[in-house]
């Protein structure tokens, strides 16, 4: 098996889910007491959350990318980056090493097509949801993406921040959000994809009535994949 690099910490609350599916899968596919390879360096997130609020995304990529040549000085063969709103500075990462990037959006969008769907709702950060650098990489890969209006938008960014990326999950904010899902599919929206790896702590299947696409496992899913080939 390949080992995986992994860009965490960010937050560090996704991350671990990253490790548990990382584990589960692998021993799924190789059955007995088998675990992942990996390796994981975990960033300080609150240097991160500062570097992103100020617009300061050259400092953050930097930062990444030193974390990226670690890993492949360590041994891994590929890297990850364990959270969609940092792959705004993708190419800085995959710049920085010889090893291949697997990118979360390229993972997230074949899943989708997979599942014969095109228009899909988005929900994830501010970033994510309003800027190009992860909508624009769905929409080359095939797909219609679509985001709540403003006020769901603020939502969706405040319980990332405020609650899940310090594991704070309740029930308010599921309802909250079971809302603005219903709101996507009212405008057309035949799958939602959870576009912000914190988001699986607190909806899934059951809180959809269209598909929804849970990133972070579907980039594990990629992530097995590649280093069982």
């Amino acid at each position: 098996m390949k080992t995986i690099g992994l860009i965490g910490g960010m937050s560090w609350e996704s991350t671990a889910e990253y490790y548990r599916l990382l584990n589960e899968l692998t021993r799924d596919r190789l059955g007995g007491l088998h675990s992942a390879r990996c390796v994981l360096y975990s960033v300080d997130f609150a240097d991160i959350e500062r570097l992103q609020t100020e617009g300061r995304w050259a400092e953050a990529g930097e930062t990444l990318a030193a974390a990226a040549r670690s890993l492949a000085a360590a041994g891994a063969d590929m890297v990850l980056i364990c959270t969609n709103t940092m792959h705004k500075v993708a190419d800085s990462v995959e710049a920085a090493v010889s090893i291949p990037l697997l990118h979360l959006a390229d993972a997230t969008a074949e899943a989708v097509r997979a599942a014969g769907l095109r228009r899909v709702g988005l929900l994830g950060t501010a970033f994510t949801m309003e800027q190009d650098f992860y909508r624009g990489r769905l929409e080359a890969g095939g797909l219609d993406v679509l985001v709540p209006d403003a006020e769901g938008r603020a939502l969706v960014h405040r319980v990332i921040y405020e609650e899940l990326c310090l594991g704070v999950v309740q029930d308010a904010s599921r309802a909250a959000y079971r809302k603005v899902i219903e709101d996507l599919v009212a405008d057309g929206a035949e799958g939602v994809i959870l576009g912000c790896t914190e988001i699986e702590l607190l909806v899934g299947p059951a809180d959809s009535p269209v598909p929804v696409f849970p990133t972070a496992r579907l980039h594990a899913e990629a992530a097995v994949a590649a280093a069982l080939e």
